[in-house]
This record gives structure tokens, C-alpha cells and sequence, in this order.
């Protein structure tokens, strides 16, 4: 990875119609930057899809995506952003051996000292939930990695809200609906 590459997210805004997430995908791999985490999910607006996408890439790369992307006809809105303009979470979830777990309370303590939650215990395995940084989730699991009780581990794909009031799009979104009433 070269030195001048950093996470970026994209929140990308568009209708819900089926191939869009193809097209948005395809612009990436025709750079052929590749995507690290990918959530798509309704918005806050009505019939409006959020589609919350992390890659590394350098600023001139991700500012053509961006472009790229905000110029397909479904796309109503496409920003990119850095890691401090955006409030960011993860789920990471984590089976361990039940067993393990019993025999060692140090297991306990971790998932404690990390503000993890145990979901579900039963006699072969116990879940593990963390929310949080991304950074947090992936120390929990080398932490929980060192006891060897770790059956299976997981994480969500990134989920952000900008640090302004409302969503990127909104401004937009009733631009477009004034210029509609006055022509």
C-alpha cells in the first residue's frame, strides 16, 4: 500500500432500483481500488437508499469514484469523506467455545474491559457482540484470538451519519423538488 493511501468512505445516495449497486461496485474495479467494507441500507428520506462504502485510495483517485458515480442516472447524491468528518460504527460478533470460556475468567474480564456483550451462552458456545470503532472490534478479536477459543468471528461493514444536522442529500433533494414547482 503506498504511503500517500488513506481510508476513505463514500455515502452514496440513490433510488432504490435494482442494478444500481452494480454500477456503483463497477466503478471501482475499473480503477481497480478495492472495497473494504460495503452497507447498504434506507436513508432517512423516504425511497432513498444509503449505500455506505470504505476503500484506501489517494485523494485524486477517490474524488474521480466520487464523480464517476455521482454521474449515473440513479445516483442522487455521492460524497467522500475522512475518518474525523463522520460519527462511525461496526458490529463485530464473536462465537468461543463455551468451554474455554468456563475454564478461563480472564475471557470474561476482556470481554468486559472491552464493553462487549455476551448475547447468548449455551453448553457448546457463547456469542459475543461488540459495537464500536473498527479498531476496537478487530483488538477484541485478536485479544479473544490469544485464548484459542475463538470458533468464529465476524464483522458488519461500516455504518456513518456526517457530524451535520441532516443527510448530505437533503439540500439537494429539496433544490431539486423548487425547481420542479417552478417550472
Amino acid at each position: 500500500m503506498e504511503d500517500n493511501k488513506k481510508l476513505y468512505t463514500l455515502l452514496v445516495y440513490s433510488e432504490n432500483v435494482a442494478g444500481i449497486l452494480n454500477q456503483i461496485t463497477a466503478v471501482f474495479t475499473r480503477r481497480q481500488v478495492n472495497i473494504e467494507s460495503l452497507n447498504v441500507s434506507a436513508s432517512s428520506i423516504e425511497g432513498v437508499h444509503k449505500y455506505t462504502i470504505t476503500a484506501w485510495s489517494d485523494e485524486d483517485q477517490i474524488v474521480k469514484i466520487t464523480r464517476q458515480i455521482e454521474k449515473k442516472i440513479d445516483v442522487i447524491k455521492a460524497n467522500y469523506f475522512t475518518d474525523d468528518q463522520l460519527f462511525i460504527r461496526e458490529t463485530g460478533l464473536y462465537k468461543l467455545a463455551t468451554d474455554i470460556v468456563l475454564q478461563n475468567s480472564d475471557i470474561s474480564r476482556i470481554v468486559r474491559h472491552y464493553d462487549a456483550q455476551m448475547t447468548e451462552v449455551n453448553p457448546t458456545y457463547v456469542i459475543v457482540m461488540k459495537s464500536g470503532r473498527t479498531e476496537d472490534i478487530i483488538s477484541l478479536y485478536y485479544a479473544l484470538n490469544e485464548f484459542g477459543c475463538v470458533l468464529q468471528y465476524t464483522r458488519s461493514g461500516r455504518i456513518a451519519v456526517t457530524r451535520g444536522t441532516q443527510e448530505q442529500v437533503t439540500g439537494f433533494l429539496e433544490q431539486r423538488e423548487k425547481s420542479r414547482v417552478t417550472e
